[in-house]
């Protein structure tokens, strides 16, 4: 399968200089004629050469229309009934994993926490994978139990035994971990070298230890203190009052503004995860797309049908009901379990396993009817809602747990508080509503629960027909997370990419594992190679002389 390249520096500059306000290249405001990032103006500061891109690990992912659960049509035995409702969908562009989360990306995770928190056992023990997923009770999986999580044979290959909850637990520490290297790597923060006893003394003295992790909601609201050698520095004209040396101005935390940190990592949506699967970009031309799929490759075959590759298995999976891996001494998939995250070809958009090895879990509650409720762009169900629960209203801080955490309370206002409201504690155009109480919560803390279904802050059950009967007379309710992918333990059938099931937010398996997702912000478009554009005049320049 040929791989489109769609991530170009050149390219995404012109995309980023036609796309942003034409008043960012010149530094002033096409409204006011005011200069942007001068002091003697007000200070008001704009990054004009900012250039988004993908956090570690990702790929990016260019969005578009596809026929969600479209290519069940053709896949045996995936009759559309109640598990597939054909949606015509819209997905923005978004970035997403190259790869499965290895055990060696979750034993990151645990090292991590035994550092930080060396007599945090209870923290630490909640985010071991369940490694007895291995067991049954006729088959001999002993080694598995023991060894699979931990033991260097299998460190590429993708963890399982890991809840829904976990994998988001793991998404949120990925990306505070992420941003605080970005910040201390560029000098905003005090560096790693500094911090841990690897610069000079008169750096270290001046930079002590933090007293707790680096969490990006509490950096960007200001409640994390820590400013390196290559600072922003604040141009508002009550902070460099004392100096004329705009080189001598006092320094500030990055703001969301600079466009410096990334993105929340987290689970793809099942519209997302789909979309990524089938890969179709590899199929389109001219807004035409040549040939449908089934699978995440061309074909209705499960073998390669190129030259040097003809015959080999294209996934890990279970070819008939007892058949892992093939025959020795020329084994098929070459698994009988799972197999190294980076095997196999990837897809068009560059992702590896987007069928077999392990099913992945996506944010998405299950119900079988979702297609028919949801927004035709960017679906999804399982919206809770939550806000930070505020500490001071009139500075804005916000409370924090013995993690250095936001406190999240459920959401209770639908539009925005007046000032009023906001003080007095009041949601917006209502009475006084008391919030659940709040209590410390880790990096591990589940989602609040909503005081009741019809709350504004839990939105999984909305437009559900049968709301009702879920949780009561099914084995479906608000915790029923879908999985995707088919795996190791599966056979062909559940490879599609419109296959879906479900499992419980809080229960593991052997046969599932994650990968992470990132929004992608600005414009949708990656590259514009060989593509027409539309030119966009340059803005005039202004002088107060002329008004």
């Amino acid at each position: 399968m040929k791989r489109i390249p769609l991530y170009s520096f050149s390219f995404l500059t012109i995309i980023i200089l036609f796309t942003s306000c034409s008043s960012k290249k010149n530094g002033t405001s096409d409204k006011t004629g005011m200069a942007y990032n001068k002091k003697e103006y007000g200070g008001f500061q704009v990054n004009n050469k900012f250039k988004r891109g993908p956090g570690p690990g990702l790929v990016e992912i260019e969005g578009g229309v596809f026929v969600m659960s479209g290519s069940a049509i053709e896949a045996p035995g995936q009759e559309l009934g109640n598990y597939n409702q054909k949606r015509e969908t819209t997905v923005s562009s978004f970035y997403m994993d190259e790869t499965e989360v290895s055990n060696t990306n979750w034993l990151e995770y645990l090292d991590w926490i035994r550092r930080t928190y060396p007599d945090d056992h209870e923290y630490y023990y909640d985010e071991i994978p369940d490694t007895l997923v291995w067991r049954r009770p006729l088959s001999y999986n002993e080694p598995y139990v023991d060894n699979y999580l931990r033991h260097p044979a299998y460190q590429d290959y993708p963890v399982v035994g890991v809840t829904w909850e976990q994998a988001n637990r793991y998404c949120a520490w990925r990306t505070d971990r992420v941003n605080e290297l970005l910040l201390r790597d560029r000098g905003y923060m005090t560096s790693y070298k500094d911090l841990n006893g690897g610069g000079k003394g008169a750096a270290i003295a001046s930079s002590p230890k933090p007293t707790e992790p680096f969490n990006t909601d509490m950096y960007l609201n200001g409640q994390i203190d820590d400013k390196g050698k290559k600072a922003m520095k604040d141009l508002s004209p009550s902070a460099t009052q004392t100096t004329n040396n705009t080189k001598n101005a006092p320094t500030r935390n990055v703001r969301l503004e600079d466009g410096i940190l990334k993105q929340p990592y987290r689970l793809p949506t099942e519209a997302e995860w789909e979309y990524a699967a089938l890969g179709l970009i590899g199929n389109t031309q001219y807004e035409n797309i040549n040939t449908n799929k089934i699978y995440p490759w061309n074909g209705l075959g499960l073998s390669s049908a190129k030259k040097k590759t003809r015959g080999m298995i294209l996934a890990n999976f279970k070819r008939t009901k007892g058949d892992y891996m093939g025959v020795g001494g020329a084994l098929n998939d070459k698994g009988g379990i799972t197999a190294p995250v980076r095997s196999y070809t990837p897809n068009d958009f560059g992702l590896y396993n987007m069928a077999g090895n392990v099913n992945e879990w996506v944010a998405d509650v299950y119900r079988p009817t979702t297609f028919e409720a949801v927004d035709p762009l960017n679906p999804y169900r399982g919206n809770f809602y939550q806000d930070k629960k505020t500490m001071d209203p009139i500075t804005g801080k916000i409370a924090k747990d013995k993690y250095g955490k936001p406190i999240l309370l459920p959401a209770v206002n639908a539009k925005k508080q007046t000032w009023a409201e906001r003080q007095a504690g009041i949601p917006a155009g209502s009475a006084p509503v008391t919030a659940p109480a709040a209590t410390d919560t880790a990096a591990k803390a589940k989602p609040a629960a909503a005081a009741s279904s019809n709350s504004y802050a839990d939105q999984r059950g909305y437009r559900d027909r049968e709301n009702g009967l879920y949780g009561e007379t099914t084995l479906v309710n608000n915790k029923s997370r879908v999985y995707k992918g088919g795996s190791w333990n599966d056979q062909a059938i559940w490879l599609n990419p419109a296959a879906r099931r479900f499992l419980q937010q809080d229960e593991s398996s052997a046969d599932i594992g994650f990968r992470c997702a990132m929004t992608m912000l600005g414009a949708s478009e990656i590259s514009t190679a060989g593509k027409r554009e539309f030119k966009v005049k340059p803005q005039k320049k202004f002088s107060s002389s002329k008004f």
